[in-house]
């Protein structure tokens, strides 16, 4: 196994600690992230998933454990992960390159510098000719690549994927799956991804993570064992360890109705 470049150890959040209205979200939670591993997060709606994102990326306190990011603590919101969420958030006012290049510039990266990165993302991960147009202009799936492509342009040690195709239809949410998951592997990142949808966490991670409804805790560790080239999400889903651990997963989620695969 390789290095653990993220670790949470013990990590507990409680929303208004000491009041009559408290409320435990997250309880006694321990995982670690590999240098170049895709972990996914399942669990009930409402379990305390995105709360545990918060608390990894720094944006919000926790009131027991710790969370590391290769070695060091992290104690607030220092820039050591890239985050991105459900909603693709593109300035409609700026053209790709510059929705690109917009955390660049947060960081102090400006000019032909933040552009050559742009430029490069854009042309290595299929949008090029699409330098100048508006977010209006594109399609769900590449409205969501060039967030991603803001994400990864500042070079974060982990990226935190929070349910980023839960939006799309269904056959481009299968394509941009596949998409992702190639982009991440190239760029050698270490991912969390949170999902709903165990079909997703199957196609895209490594191993997979199971809470339980809230306070979220961990529930159990799924290795996902489907050989990392098999991007095609057809052939991903014919794959008859896809069909165990959905089965399996889905059984202890405890869910109704069984959604469609």
């Amino acid at each position: 196994m390789s290095e653990a470049v993220l670790a949470a150890h013990g990590v507990r959040v409680v929303y208004n600690e000491g009041t009559e209205s408290a409320v435990e979200a997250v309880h006694d939670i321990s995982l670690e992230l590999h240098s170049g591993e895709v972990l996914a997060l399942v669990g009930p709606s409402g379990c305390g998933k995105t709360t545990l994102f918060n608390a990894i990326a720094g944006l919000i306190p926790i009131q027991g454990g710790s969370v590391t990011v290769s070695g060091e603590r992290v104690d607030r919101a220092a820039g050591h992960v890239g985050y991105m969420l459900q909603k693709d958030l593109l300035l409609p006012w700026r053209s790709v390159t510059q929705n690109v290049t917009l955390g660049l510039e947060v960081r102090g990266v400006r000019g032909a510098k933040a552009r050559a990165i742009a430029e490069e993302l854009i042309e290595r991960y299929g949008l090029k000719g699409f330098e100048n147009a508006k977010p209006a202009a594109l399609s769900g799936g590449m409205r969501q690549r060039v967030a991603l492509m803001r994400t990864l342009a500042f070079d974060p040690e982990v990226v935190l994927l929070d349910e980023p195709f839960s939006a799309l239809d269904f056959q481009t949410r299968l394509l941009l799956q596949a998409d992702v998951k190639r982009i991440i592997r190239e760029e050698s990142k270490s991912v969390i991804l949170i999902t709903h949808d165990i079909g997703e966490a199957i196609s895209m991670a490594d191993r997979i993570v199971l809470l339980t409804n809230r306070p979220a805790r961990v529930k159990d560790v799924y290795e996902v064992g489907i050989d990392e080239t098999a991007d095609d999400p057809v052939a991903v889903r014919a794959h008859p360890r896809y069909q165990e651990l959905f089965t399996t997963i889905w059984n202890e989620l405890e869910l109704s109705p069984r959604p469609t695969r």
